[in-house]
């Protein structure tokens, strides 16, 4: 039991670093890291709650750094204490480690609610690969013709 209770407490060792670097950061922040991952609201105070004994994703990681503009140093304690959560988790901490090499604008889009949520939730993923495909296109192009 002893045991539980220490994972517990490593999980919010992380997860206070995290709030407390969220409480410092501009109002709306909890909302456009919900927008970011794609999740409710809910689910941020979770991930950022030190009582909820629920990990964060290592698949979250790069995004929540992103968002909240972590420097190196407080990226590099928020790893430590989540390594030292989640010690299995160490070997995918390798791809989140160094900050991401490209930057990234969050952009907002209303699209109306469809019945279906299946069908929601593919016409949002469409909307993410165009996108995508359109920035990849631009910069394949800029780097035929010398720009960068």
């Amino acid at each position: 039991m002893a045991e539980t209770a220490s994972a517990t407490e490593k999980i919010a060792a992380y997860k206070t670093i995290l709030k407390e670097y969220i409480d410092r950061r501009p109002s709306g922040m909890r909302q456009k890291l919900a927008a970011a991952l794609g999740k409710h609201k809910s689910f941020v105070s979770q991930i950022t709650g030190p009582s909820y004994a629920m990990p964060i994703p290592v698949a979250h990681l790069q995004t929540i750094f992103e968002i909240c503009h972590f420097s190196p140093a407080e990226r590099k304690a928020f790893l430590a204490a989540y390594s030292a959560a989640h010690p299995a988790r160490r070997k995918p901490l390798q791809n989140v480690a160094a900050p991401a090499r490209i930057a990234h604008r969050i952009l907002q889009l209303e699209i109306p609610l469809l019945a279906d949520p299946g069908q929601q939730k593919a016409a949002e993923e469409l909307l993410k690969e165009f996108a995508g495909r359109v920035f990849a296109l631009i910069q394949s192009s800029q780097s035929r013709n010398g720009r960068s």
